[in-house]
């Protein structure tokens, strides 16, 4: 399933991103406009430690008029060719800089942007964080046309919590959509590069021309970059899956990006299988959970250091099963993941593993992810 997503950035040439159905140019435009909602109450209150409870009530339109401001549209194209791409962005500053995602701009020489008020500017490429599909652009318009979006704390999202959608759904300009959080810390694969982690599942609708735009809670603060939806069809649809990057790890890498600096995210260069009690019994593995390391880049520092990677039933035998990393427990491949993604490329991290029933434990020192990358961790 998770190969079949569609990047919410609307993409007319003869192109697929992400799996997703080929748009057409004409599909700018549809006569079903499912990305607007008719305005709906959110019970709250703010109690005197700012918390929200629920019991006054806020109309959605008055929150959609407090942060659509903050959102803009964006227009990439070629100038060599008809190939275009149509999405969303967010006003970091009165500086000018807009965040929004890679795919909306990668491959582009012009990129535009519309502001709500109908300001339309050119923009430039900042900096490009392509291992979260983030980017940051620089506008240069008066500082009294920008309206900065406030940037939230995802680390505190719940599943259940009310949220809003506000982007360019097939270039409906402005749209909001509601929801709830379905779930936090997703895993996308990303093609042949790097997994998208930690990312917030949404039921507001996005469609393609969202991605880049805002998540918001319902305070008004931004707590993800709407990305991609589920497509397990293939058609160009919203299942009722949506999902963004937390701003918390936008928020993380923006100043790099504002900086131009060339982003780069460690990895081990193994891919993993949890480990099951009878898989464990039935390969004599030596202990009944851990990440079964069952293939490994050639190239990587994990196969510098000697790890061994085979999966059930393979002529290398079985691979070695991976439990700690620096003296923290290793359960879930997430546990693996979220530590390394908070190291940085070089890096050292110590791995206890089992191999033939033993325990043995080796220093690793991280590599760079690269988008040919295929192992997971």
């Amino acid at each position: 399933m998770k190969e079949k997503l569609t990047w919410a950035a609307v993409i007319f040439a003869s192109m697929v991103l992400g799996g997703g159905a080929v748009i057409g140019a004409d599909s700018l435009r549809d006569d079903t406009p499912a990305a607007t909602t008719q305005p709906q109450v959110i019970e709250r209150t703010v109690n005197s430690a700012g918390g929200v409870a629920m019991t006054a009530q806020q109309d959605v339109s008055d929150l959609y008029a407090k942060v659509k401001p903050s959102v803009v549209e964006i227009n990439a194209a070629n100038t060599r060719s008809t190939s275009g791409s149509l999405g969303s962005g967010i006003v970091l500053d009165k500086e000018g800089y807009i965040l929004t995602n890679n795919h909306v701009i990668k491959g582009f020489d012009q990129i535009d942007v519309a502001m709500s008020d109908g300001t339309a500017v050119s923009a430039t490429v900042a900096g490009v964080d392509e291992g979260n599909d983030l980017a940051v652009l620089k506008i240069n318009v008066p500082a009294d046309k920008l309206v900065p979006a406030q940037l939230g704390d995802s680390d505190k999202v719940r599943a259940g919590s009310l949220v809003i959608a506000v982007g360019n759904p097939f270039g409906i300009e402005g749209s909001v959509t509601q929801g709830i959080v379905s779930g936090v810390g997703r895993t996308l694969g990303g093609g042949a590069g790097r997994p998208l982690r930690a990312l917030i599942q949404s039921d507001a609708a996005i469609n393609p021309g969202n991605s880049g735009g805002a998540l918001f809670d319902s305070n008004g603060n931004v707590i993800g970059v709407t990305t991609a939806i589920e497509n397990p069809s293939g058609d160009r649809v919203f299942v009722v899956i949506g999902y963004a990057v937390p701003i918390n790890t936008a928020k993380r890498f923006i100043p790099d990006m504002k900086a131009g600096k060339k982003i780069e995210h460690p990895r081990l260069g193994v891919s993993l299988s949890p480990v099951t009690p009878a898989l464990a019994k039935s390969n004599n593995i030596g202990v009944d959970q851990g990440l079964l390391v069952t293939t490994i880049d050639p190239s990587s520092a994990a196969s510098k250091a000697g790890i061994r990677g085979g999966a059930p039933g393979s002529r290398s035998g079985i691979g070695d099963v991976i439990t700690q990393i620096d003296n923290k427990p290793v359960k879930t491949f997430e546990d693996l993941a979220d530590y390394i993604d908070n190291k940085k490329v070089g890096d050292k991290v110590t791995i206890k593993y089992f191999r033939d029933g033993k325990e043995s434990g080796v220093d690793i020192v991280l590599d760079a992810w690269q988008q040919s990358n295929n192992p997971q961790g």
